[in-house]
C-alpha cells in the first residue's frame, strides 16, 4: 500500500515536471524584430493618439490619464513611432500602470542606403537578390510593405534604393515610374526614398559631350531631371553620389573639385526640398597612404559647399574593416554638414554567415572624442545625418541569417539615439526576435537564454577582430572580402593586403607616426600624440599606427609575435564557446532558429581556422619565431593555401563543403578562356 502511494506520487510529480518543461515556440525568423509584440494595429487600437505642434515633428510622448493610454507625437510620422515604441515596450516590460515616456530622433536623417542593381544583384549582399526586384513586371509589394514596417518600428525614415555605383539607367522613364510605385507604399510608413546617381548620367541618357558641372548644358540637364522626377516623386529625398572615387567619373575629371559637383546637383535639387549626399570614400592608387586621402581632399573645401549638400563619411578612414578608428575627417570640419555611413551588411567580417553583432563597433565610433571642439566633441555630435548600407536581400528572413538582423535592428537604434548603449540594444533584440517557450517563466527565460545570448552578441564582434584582423591589422583579406589572403598581389597596390600589413623580417605594421604617413597629425590633440606614441597608442590599433619588431614587448610582457598569435586562438576559441553555448539552448528555442544558427557557428568556427592558419602561417615567413608554447598548433600548412582560393556561388556567397569548411580551389588549375 505504501509502495503503491508512493509510486503514484512519483508518477504525479513526474507528470508535473514533464508539463513544466519548456516548449519552444514555432518560428523561422521572417517576423524579425517585430515576432514577440502585439500587431501594430491592435496597438494603436488601444490607445488614444493626438497630434501636438507643440512636439517635435517626429518626436512623440506616451502617458497615461484620465484612465486611458495617450500617445501625442509632432504629426502623423511621430505617432507611427510612438506606436512601435509602445509595442517594443510592451515586449520589455516597461508599459506598466503610469507610463511616461516622450522622445524625439537625435538625427533628422536616418537613411538605408541599398547596394542594389538594375540586374538583381546586391553588391556586398548577402541574402539573396534585390529585394526591390528590379528585373520583375511587378513591384513585390507585400515585401516591401513588410520592410517598411520594420524600418519605420526602429526609426528609419530614408531609402536609398540603389548601389552607389549607380546605373544611368535608374534615371530613365521606365525606372523613374518603377521607383515613383515603391515611393508610394514607402511613405505610407514616413520613409522618403532616394537615388544613387552616376556622374555621367547626361552623357550615357541624353548624349551630352561633357559632365563638367560649370556647363551650362550640364547644369540644364540635371534641373529638367530633377523635376521630371518630382513630378512623379512629389515628396522625393535626393541623391546619393560616389564620384571620382574607384574609377567613377566625377567633377575633378574636368578641373572641376567635389563642391563644384555636389553645389551642381543641390541647385537642381534645391527648389523641391531635395537635400545631396555627397561621399567621401575617395582614394587614389598613387597615394602613399589611403587613410590621408579624405582629409586631403575634403579640408581644403570646408565652407564651400551648399546648404542642402552633406558630405557622407564612412566610420573609418580605409572601408568598413572590423576595427578601425574613427575617420579623421570627423574632427576637421567646421563649416560643411557630416553624415555618418556605417555597413550593415558585413563585408569584411563573415558575410551572413559570421556572428558579428555591429552594436559595439558603431557605439565605439559614436562615442569616440575627435576633440574638435574641446574635450565632449564626440562623433555622433559632430555628425547631423547618419546612414547605414543595407544587408537586406529576397531571403524569407530578409539578411540571411537570424543574428544577422541584430544588425538592421541596432543601426536603427542608433540612428534614432546614438546614445544607447550596444548591450541594452542587444537585450532588446533578443527578447523581441525569440519567442519565449510556453511553459518557461519570464525571469527564467531571461536567465537561461536572453543572458547568454545577448553576452554571445556582445562579444561576437571582438571575437571576429582576433581570429581576422587584431592588434589594428587590416585589409587582410582576397578579393572576394571574405577569406584570408594577407599574401595576395592585385593590380594596384592599395588593393593588396601588403601595402597595409607591410610585414618583413624587421616586424609589422603600417607606420603612420610623424616620421611615415603622419596620418596622426590628421587628428586633434591630444589624439594625434597619443596615436604616434607608441607607448600610448592603444594596442588594439597599434599595427594601424606603428611598425614594430616581431620582439616588441606588449604591455602583458609577451612579445608582439605571441600576442598575434594568441589573438588569432581567442578568435577561435571564442566560436567554439558559441557553439558550446548555443548547443546549450536548444530546449529553448525555435527548431529551425536553432539549427540554422548551429549550423553557421559551425562554418563560422571553420573560417576562424582557416583565418587562423593563414595568417599566422604566413606572417611566421618572415617573423621566423616558434608559435609561444600555449597556442594551438596550426591545422593547414600555410604553404597548401598560397594558391587556393575560395569557391563561391552565382551570389557571391562563398560554398562549404557537408562538413562547413570552406571549399578552397587551386587557382592554379582554371581554365583559361582561349
Amino acid at each position: 500500500m505504501h509502495r503503491s502511494l508512493f509510486l503514484t506520487v512519483l508518477a504525479g510529480a513526474a507528470l508535473m515536471a514533464a508539463c513544466q518543461k519548456p516548449v519552444p515556440a514555432t518560428q523561422d525568423g521572417t517576423d524579425l524584430w517585430l515576432a514577440a509584440g502585439r500587431p501594430y494595429g491592435e496597438v494603436l487600437a488601444s490607445v488614444q493618439t493626438a497630434v501636438d505642434p507643440a512636439l517635435p515633428a517626429e518626436g512623440y510622448h506616451i502617458y497615461d490619464a484620465d484612465g486611458a493610454r495617450h500617445i501625442d507625437a509632432g504629426s502623423e510620422a511621430g505617432l507611427r513611432y510612438g506606436v512601435y515604441a509602445l509595442q517594443r515596450a510592451e515586449v520589455l516590460g516597461q508599459a506598466g500602470p503610469g507610463i511616461d515616456v516622450q522622445e524625439a530622433p537625435y538625427y533628422n536623417l536616418r537613411l538605408l542606403n541599398h547596394w542594389d542593381n538594375l540586374d538583381d544583384t546586391v553588391e556586398r549582399g548577402y541574402a539573396g537578390k534585390s529585394m526591390w526586384e528590379w528585373t520583375s513586371p511587378d513591384i513585390p509589394e507585400a515585401r516591401i510593405r513588410h520592410y517598411a514596417e520594420l524600418c519605420a518600428s526602429v526609426g528609419i525614415n530614408g531609402s536609398v534604393l540603389n548601389n552607389v555605383n549607380a546605373n544611368p539607367l535608374i534615371l530613365d522613364a521606365e525606372h523613374i515610374a518603377r521607383v515613383a510605385k515603391i515611393a508610394a507604399i514607402l511613405r505610407e510608413y514616413g520613409i522618403k526614398t532616394y537615388l544613387s546617381i552616376k556622374w555621367t548620367s547626361p552623357i550615357a541618357l541624353s548624349g551630352l559631350k561633357s559632365g563638367d558641372p560649370l556647363d551650362r548644358k550640364v547644369r540644364k540637364w540635371w534641373q529638367d531631371k530633377a523635376a521630371e522626377i518630382y513630378a512623379a516623386i512629389p515628396d522625393f529625398g535626393g541623391f546619393l553620389v560616389k564620384a571620382n572615387s574607384e574609377g567613377q567619373a566625377g567633377p575633378q575629371d574636368y578641373g572641376r573639385t567635389h563642391a563644384d559637383g555636389a553645389n551642381m546637383l543641390g541647385e537642381a535639387l534645391a527648389p523641391y526640398g531635395g537635400i545631396v549626399m555627397w561621399r567621401a570614400f575617395v582614394y587614389s592608387p598613387t597615394s602613399p597612404d589611403r587613410a590621408n586621402q579624405a582629409v586631403e581632399e575634403f579640408l581644403p573645401l570646408d565652407g564651400q559647399f551648399a546648404d542642402n549638400v552633406i558630405v557622407q563619411i564612412k566610420n573609418g578612414p580605409i572601408d568598413f574593416q572590423p576595427r578601425e578608428p574613427f575617420s579623421p575627417l570627423f574632427g576637421k570640419l567646421h563649416d560643411t554638414q557630416m553624415m555618418m555611413e556605417f555597413q550593415i551588411t558585413q563585408e569584411y567580417l563573415g558575410f551572413s554567415n559570421h556572428l558579428a553583432y555591429h552594436g559595439t563597433t558603431w557605439e565605439e565610433c559614436l562615442d569616440a572624442d575627435t576633440y574638435r571642439d574641446g574635450a565632449g566633441s564626440t562623433v555622433a555630435k559632430m555628425v547631423t545625418a547618419i546612414a547605414g548600407v543595407a544587408n537586406t536581400g529576397q531571403d524569407p528572413n530578409f539578411c540571411g541569417y537570424v543574428f544577422a538582423q541584430a544588425n538592421w535592428y541596432a543601426y536603427g537604434r542608433l540612428a534614432w539615439n546614438p546614445e544607447l548603449g550596444a548591450e541594452e540594444i542587444a537585450d532588446e533584440w533578443v527578447r523581441q526576435t525569440f519567442l519565449r517557450p510556453d511553459g518557461m517563466s519570464e525571469a527564467a527565460f531571461s536567465a537561461r537564454f536572453v543572458a547568454p545570448v545577448r553576452d554571445m552578441l556582445m562579444a561576437s564582434r571582438e571575437a571576429v577582430v582576433n581570429y581576422e584582423m587584431p592588434l589594428g591589422l587590416h585589409h587582410l583579406f582576397g578579393g572576394t572580402h571574405y577569406g584570408p589572403m594577407p599574401w595576395e598581389r592585385l593590380a594596384r597596390p592599395d588593393w593588396t593586403p601588403a601595402y597595409y600589413h607591410k610585414a618583413d623580417s624587421a616586424g609589422i605594421g603600417f607606420d603612420r607616426t610623424r616620421g611615415g604617413s603622419d596620418n596622426v597629425s590628421q587628428y586633434n590633440e591630444p589624439l594625434a600624440s597619443q596615436f604616434d606614441d607608441v607607448a600610448t597608442c592603444p594596442e588594439e590599433l597599434l599595427l594601424w599606427f606603428h611598425h614594430l619588431p616581431w620582439d616588441y614587448r606588449m604591455k602583458s610582457g609577451r612579445t608582439l609575435w605571441d600576442e598575434i598569435c594568441l589573438h588569432y586562438d581567442a578568435g577561435v576559441r571564442q566560436v567554439e564557446a558559441f557553439r558550446r553555448t548555443w548547443a546549450g539552448l536548444e530546449p529553448y528555442v525555435a527548431p529551425a532558429l536553432f539549427a540554422e544558427t548551429a549550423a553557421r557557428l559551425e562554418i563560422q568556427q571553420h573560417d576562424a581556422e582557416w583565418w587562423r592558419d593563414a595568417c599566422v602561417g604566413y606572417f611566421q615567413t618572415f617573423s621566423q619565431r616558434p608559435l609561444p608554447q600555449e597556442a594551438l598548433p596550426l591545422g593547414l600548412p600555410v604553404d597548401s593555401l598560397l594558391f587556393k582560393v575560395l569557391r563561391s556561388d552565382g551570389l557571391g556567397m562563398p560554398v562549404h563543403d557537408a562538413d562547413r569548411r570552406p571549399v578552397l580551389v587551386d587557382f592554379r588549375n582554371f581554365r583559361r578562356p582561349q
